[in-house]
């Protein structure tokens, strides 16, 4: 019996170049590209969905063994093609740092910050943490991660191997994910943009009404208490806001068949 080697070379240079794109968008990707997620995990991940995608979009790379060049310049394009994938759905989920500012802000917990664990050791607030550290919880949870590795398998449909990459295309998409992130982080906080103004303006008349009293001191324990209520009763609607804002980002992603 004879074995056929011959396309050895072109089965591990098409290996190689969907590696490029999955492994890219693992290193961006919520609740996987994290900098306290061990190295080896992430390329176990990366090899594995490598493993599942290849043999459905092997037919779509068209590898040119003679020369190395062309080789090279498709893998760039994959990485890039990755890193706006992960990119996009790691914008996604600054929508919840950005509604988590807004609250600390209302709340007066605006200057109690720690290290974000999703992010390269920078400091973060609080609440802003928190919800971070919960929507991913969720996302894992509720199984929308799914959509991530469906999104990614679909992409061939989008950006096919070889094809040339608009920058114009690629700052629109930029452009509207971090608009549409920004967006809903102000309509998760708009509970607390609500309270924040009303009791601003009680502070400010209850001050006009009795000015030898310090109202800096009794409204600031009064706004953190009032806050966490606020903050327990709308916590659920909050996340669920956010799921469906993470799932409606993924879908369209996938494009329609």
């Amino acid at each position: 019996m004879r074995i056929d080697i011959s396309m050895l070379p072109a089965l591990a240079a098409a290996f190689m170049l969907v590696f490029a794109r999955v492994g890219a968008m693992v290193m961006l990707l919520p609740g996987l590209g994290e900098t306290n997620i061990p190295v080896n995990i992430k390329l176990a991940i990366a090899l594995l969905l490598t493993l599942i995608i290849l043999p459905l979009h092997r037919d779509a790379y068209h590898v040119d063994m003679g020369s190395l060049t062309p080789l090279l310049v498709l893998m760039l394009r994959e990485i890039v093609i990755g890193i706006v994938l992960g990119a996009t759905a790691r914008v996604t989920l600054s929508a919840l740092q950005v509604a988590g500012a807004v609250i600390a802000q209302q709340m007066g917990l605006g200057f109690a910050t720690s290290v974000d664990p999703t992010t390269q050791g920078q400091q973060g607030v609080l609440i802003g943490n928190f919800l971070t550290l919960l929507g991913v919880t969720l996302l894992f949870a509720t199984d929308s991660h799914h959509l991530v590795i469906a999104a990614l398998s679909d992409s061939y449909s989008i950006f096919s191997p070889g094809e040339t990459m608009s920058s114009g295309d690629i700052a629109a998409l930029a452009t509207r994910a971090f608009a549409a992130a920004f967006k809903i982080g102000l309509e998760l906080s708009a509970p607390f943009l609500v309270f924040g103004l009303v009791f601003n303006i009680g502070l400010g008349v209850l001050a006009r009404l009795m000015p030898q009293m310090q109202v800096y001191f009794v409204g600031v324990p009064l706004a953190i208490l009032a806050g966490f209520l606020i903050f327990a009763l709308v916590i659920s609607a909050l996340m669920g806001t956010f799921l469906d804002y993470f799932i409606g980002v993924m879908h369209e992603m996938i494009p329609l068949n």
